[in-house]
């Protein structure tokens, strides 16, 4: 990397919406709110882009909505697959080298959150 060029991260901190996940009955029947995470290598990439332009860039509203898709297409009974089948969907982007995601379940406990992080590619 030289001076005119830094490594870039795409970070989506904080999303949230309801999803069909889980193994218990109650879980089944209504969706619950969860909340995403995601840090995306994009490698080394110039301070500046080549021009102003949204096409030669990774959008993030792409991203945000595929997070959405992906995670809301079907139920998922377990939180470790699904978390596997969004950190593989952003892998496939343009120009993604790595993917961080956590998926947290925020109210499947009183006393605290429950979560899994996983890390993918090349960091």
């Amino acid at each position: 990397m030289t001076s005119s060029s830094g490594q870039q991260i795409l970070t989506l901190s904080g999303l949230r919406f309801d999803a069909s996940l889980g193994i218990l009955a109650h879980e089944k029947q209504e969706p619950q709110p969860i909340q995403v995470d995601a840090e995306l290598n994009l490698g080394p990439q110039p301070l500046t882009p080549r021009d102003d332009d949204i096409l030669h860039v990774l959008d993030y509203r792409k991203v945000r909505q595929i997070i959405i898709d992906e995670c809301t297409s079907e139920h998922v009974n377990l939180l470790e697959s699904l978390i596997g089948k969004l950190a593989q969907r952003l892998l496939q982007l343009p120009g993604v080298r790595g993917v961080r995601v956590k998926i947290a379940k925020l109210e499947i406990f009183d006393d605290c959150e429950v979560a899994i992080r996983i890390e993918t590619g090349q960091w």
